[in-house]
């Protein structure tokens, strides 16, 4: 329920806040006094797109904001600014959202029905609930077993697809665990030894001219300038000498390390080139390379792919059972589903011409006499897709309502709806509701908006002091003068005043004593219409 709203900045409206309880409120006043405004401030509020025109001249933004209750007593802020050039900005409950969440919200909160784009009416979901409502269908046991198809399709999913899929899996998975352990991943320094070996014998030209230098150096065929002869000269010196004798030793042991290392020198100075050997080693580094692209990006990462490859390729072994038993358990949830749709279907077929007729009764009353209603059950699955037609007026084609009703034709639609089937959010807003309507189908028209006002808030913008009357609390909207500049002002009439008011939008004269007379018997045919719905 609408409970507070506040308007500042949008075109007329300099600044605005009314309070508003249960039953039915009419809104009333001149022509381009902002009544209109008023709705159009609570569509900005249910999602609405945003013109910047809306702004009042000379300020920088329009700011809307309301207050709702559910009959819970649970209360919801909704906030939303539109700036004369610029995005609008939304907040819920005081945190910022985007618009789309005020959409999604709007369907909880109100219905508004008349001249702007929210019309819950409009969509299958509302029409398809409207028509379950009327005929009692409770759609929640099929809703039900939907889920858990679903939820056993993602189990069967998540044990790999089909048996064929796990087949196709356990021969990749075997393919993959014989590829790395075929390739003898085991030597964890082997990547390291491999480029050595590469780099080695792709420069091996260099290395023997480099190790015949160090040779020469070394062992110049026993040239008196060798290093060998030199440190074997060196210790014969020191031998001579006893007290030497250790110094002598120690430059024997570097003569002998020294000997190693040339005859290391000797053996890669005469090395020839193997390319085969170069061959075999890139192709081995090839081979791990691309080994460590598919399974991990290095030897650890394979070596774990590998690990858990084999626990899943050991899980594959317990899982047709499993699946077995998921499949059956699939297979009966979908038998059950294909039931539950054929019934649900067929008591929506059912429902439907029943809906219609019980819609085209009120329609009736509603100045739309000759319109007729056809709600539409399409014949597959549950028959989900419900459209409603109208034929607005006698011999007219039958159209859906997007296509086929005026904005007051469409609201009287909606009336008449909520008069034979309950549901719909807590607040509905009708504008133009009364458009070509008078006499006796407007008191008709009063009296039904009273009635579903009985159930939930009900506002409506009228021009019509037949409608007017109904109301349970009337706001008179008007233009004033307030330093050079007209504002829009809002007030609740009640007694007199209201009974003014109601002479005003009768006769156009306010003083009238006759116009007095007429509004005053207006409220108590009214009243004692409200007194025979109770």
């Amino acid at each position: 329920m609408l409970a507070e709203l506040r308007v500042r900045q949008l075109g007329v409206i300099e600044d605005l806040t009314l309070e508003f309880g249960e039953g039915m409120t009419a809104l009333t006043g001149e022509t381009g006094a902002g009544k209109t405004l008023l709705v159009e401030a609570l569509q900005l509020l249910l999602g609405q797109r945003a013109d910047g025109a809306l702004v009042r001249a000379g300020a920088e933004e329009a700011m809307v904001e309301a207050r709702f209750f559910s009959q819970g007593g649970e209360e919801t802020v909704v906030a939303r600014s539109v700036p004369a050039t610029g995005r609008s900005r939304c907040w819920l409950n005081g945190r910022m959202v985007p618009l789309s969440a005020l959409g999604e919200l709007a369907g909880e909160l109100a219905d508004i029905h008349g001249q702007g784009e929210h019309q819950a009416l409009l969509h299958t979901a509302a029409q398809r609930a409207a028509l379950d409502a009327f005929g009692g269908i409770d759609p929640g046991p099929l809703d039900a077993l939907r889920r858990r198809v679903a939820s056993l399709e993602r189990r069967l999913a998540e044990l790999g697809g089909d048996r064929h899929e796990r087949a196709r899996e356990h021969d990749v998975l075997g393919h993959q665990i014989g590829e790395i352990e075929g390739s003898g991943l085991e030597d964890e320094d082997e990547d390291v030894r491999l480029l050595a070996e590469e780099e080695r014998l792709a420069d091996l030209s260099s290395l023997r001219e480099h190790a015949a230098a160090a040779l020469s150096a070394l062992d110049a065929d026993g040239g008196p300038s060798a290093a060998l002869d030199l440190l074997g000269t060196a210790s014969a010196t020191l031998d001579a000498r006893p007290a030497l004798g250790p110094l002598a030793a120690r430059l024997r042991a570097v003569q002998a390390e020294v000997a190693d290392v040339a005859s290391e020198l000797r053996a890669v100075v005469d090395t020839d080139d193997d390319p085969e050997r170069l061959a075999a080693v890139q192709a081995r580094r090839r081979l791990l390379s691309d080994l460590y692209r598919k399974y991990g990006g290095d030897r650890a990462g394979a070596l774990r792919f590998a690990d858990e490859a084999r626990a899943r390729l050991e899980r594959l072994g317990h899982l047709e059972e499993e699946a077995a038993a998921l499949e059956d358990e699939r297979a009966d949830a979908l038998g059950a589903l294909a039931r539950a749709e054929a019934a649900l279907r067929a008591a929506r077929l059912e429902a439907a011409p029943r809906l219609a007729s019980a819609i085209d009764g009120r329609l009736g009353d509603l100045a739309m006499a000759g319109a007729r209603v056809v709600v539409d059950v399409a014949d597959a699955g549950a028959g989900d897709a419900v459209t409603f037609l109208l034929g607005a007026n006698a011999g007219e084609a039958l159209r859906p309502l997007a296509k086929a009703a005026s904005g007051g034709e469409l609201a009287r639609t909606m009336l008449a709806l909520r008069l034979v089937a309950p549901g719909g959010p807590p607040t509905m807003v009708f504008d133009e509701v009364d458009a070509g309507v008078g006499g006796t189908a407007a008191l008709a028209l009063g009296a039904a908006l009273g009635e579903v006002a009985r159930h939930r808030q009900v506002f409506v913008v009228t021009h019509l002091a037949q409608v007017a009357a109904f109301a349970v609390r009337h706001v008179s909207v008007a233009k004033a003068e307030r330093d050079g500049r007209i504002v829009t002002e809002a007030r609740v009439v009640a007694g007199e005043e209201r009974v003014v008011e109601l002479a005003r939008m009768l006769s156009g004269h306010p003083d009238s004593p006759r116009a007095h007379a007429h509004a005053a018997e207006l409220l108590g045919l009214a009243g004692r219409g409200e007194a025979a719905l109770r």
